[in-house]
């Protein structure tokens, strides 16, 4: 508690890092939604959807690299504290990552609240509380692994400089196997594992899915339901999206452990 308490002092005291960070989600959802204004209401079309998709597509990266970029100096600083502390027998490496990573929750939450509300009331998403929530639940969760994936980085470099550089590696192939540029029925077959192992990729299975997954409305250009269309196109299943859901949720731990574990045995600290 007392490395959380540490960490809520030392965000609260970082503006820079904190506000800025809010800012610029704020601009994004407002550029996003004149963009892709009442985008949400309109399932007659293939092109549609694909508009849709795209919006969802876009703001997972811009917001999602951004938050993995800005995390790593603040980490890094945070990490040389850290090694001067643990000399001083204060704490350690596991109560500080713990702190670390739970400090990251309220903040996201309110990123995600204040970016979800403001897309999904200006892109005219359906307005139900179940599919409200789920659009919520995945931009939340996905925030904290592209941000847990920062420090990750950090945590396995001795420096943010090179974690930017590392970090920079899986973008593109994140993009590229998201399953928007190339969807997973058309990847292939001896690559599309990598779509499973592609956290960018059930994201986006969980926000379509859940807004247009179980809608029943024949497409205008298609002899096909949006349901079907999703299914066969995109090989996307309202049934599963319960696991894509857990899926998330497993990519945001599994990084923050490792985060953990890295900060435990690795040390770059120069005497």
């Amino acid at each position: 508690m007392a490395c959380l308490w540490k960490q809520h002092l030392s965000y609260w005291r970082n503006p820079p890092y904190t506000a800025v960070r809010f800012f610029f989600t704020t601009i994004i959802a407002l550029l996003f939604g004149t963009i892709f204004w009442d985008l949400g209401t309109k399932t007659s079309k293939k092109i549609d959807l694909f508009n849709a998709m795209g919006s969802m597509y876009a703001a997972v990266i811009f917001i999602g690299v951004q938050n993995c970029s800005s995390v790593q100096p603040v980490v890094a600083v945070e990490r040389t504290v850290f090694y001067r502390e643990r000399a001083a027998g204060m704490y350690s490496a596991l109560p500080y990552a713990f702190g670390q990573v739970m400090i990251e929750l309220p903040y996201i939450l309110i990123q995600s609240v204040l970016y979800g509300v403001i897309v999904y009331a200006m892109i005219g998403f359906e307005w139900t509380a179940v599919k409200f929530f789920w659009y919520i639940f995945f931009m939340y969760f996905t925030l904290l692994y592209f941000t847990f994936y920062g420090m990750l980085t950090v945590g396995i470099t001795p420096n943010h400089n090179i974690a930017a550089i590392v970090s920079a590696a899986f973008y593109g192939i994140w993009n590229l196997f998201s399953g928007f540029i190339v969807p997973r029925p058309r990847i292939p077959i001896w690559w599309r594992w990598y779509y499973w192992a592609c956290p960018v990729a059930w994201t986006l299975y969980g926000l379509v899915t859940s807004q247009f997954g179980d809608i029943e409305e024949r497409l205008e250009d298609t002899d096909q339901v949006v349901s079907d269309f999703l299914r066969s196109y995109f090989g996307f299943k309202h049934s599963f999206l319960g696991v894509v859901a857990v899926m998330v949720v497993v990519f945001a731990v599994l990084f923050a452990f490792l985060f953990a574990f890295a900060i435990k045995m690795l040390n770059f600290q120069k005497r």
